[in-house]
């Protein structure tokens, strides 16, 4: 059922997903969805706890946090890259309401104290991660969401000559940029190369950490 829901909201939109007409794809009366969901908003909330379901790290309990820590981020942006709905249904519901969202960040916790950060500085960490991992996917480059596969690759061209028609000497480097419309974006180095940038950060916090640490030690 939540899985359907989350489908139906990839398809069409977080406005799509509603208790009526989940219940028309799935051939039943929405009075018998009301037995699992008493409104919209719980089964927003069902359907993002079903989604953080997915999200597990798949390094060895006894890997280095970091390398633990970046699994989880990587699985995460893998979820919202296979429902690209997720992004925008999390901001609609209480995210703490859900148990995998619980688990999810208890892992994360467990791993970013071990690393020497308190807890709440930890959550800190747990939620940046969060917030650039939703942002890395909304903001994934090419075309918008809405415009057909067909109809890419001339959304590029005019993308393209609307930055080469800038005034050379006040905007250079937009107009170089404009190159890079050339071509469909390499989707898969994109990822990587922001899950290594979110990264960077909490590593370097952490060594900072350890430093001021030992000092005041």
């Amino acid at each position: 059922m939540a899985e359907r829901a989350l489908r139906l909201g990839d398809e069409g939109g977080v406005e799509a997903v509603t208790i009526r007409r989940l219940a028309q794809e799935l051939g039943v009366t929405p009075m018998a969805l009301y037995w699992h969901f008493k409104n919209k908003d719980e089964l927003l909330a069902g359907i993002v706890d079903y989604a953080l379901s997915m999200v597990r790290s798949d390094r060895a309990p006894t890997d280095p946090w970091q390398l633990q820590l970046r699994a989880m981020a990587e699985a995460l942006v893998a979820v919202m890259r296979e429902h690209p709905s997720l992004p925008g249904l999390m901001h609609e519901v209480d995210k703490t309401q859900g148990e995998s969202f619980c688990q999810a960040t208890n892992a994360a916790l467990a791993l970013l104290t071990t690393a020497g950060f308190d807890v709440q500085e930890a959550y800190w960490i747990a939620s940046y991660l969060l917030n650039g991992a939703i942002g890395l996917v909304q903001m994934q480059p090419d075309c918008p969401a809405n415009v057909p596969a067909a109809e890419a690759p001339e959304w590029r061209r005019q993308k393209r000559l609307a930055l080469e028609s800038l005034p050379a000497d006040r905007f250079p480097m937009m107009i170089a940029f404009a190159a890079t419309y050339a071509d469909a974006p390499d989707n898969d180095r994109y990822y990587a190369f922001g899950v290594d940038l979110l990264m960077a950060g909490v590593e370097a916090m952490a060594v900072l950490h350890l430093s001021r640490s030992a000092k005041m030690g």
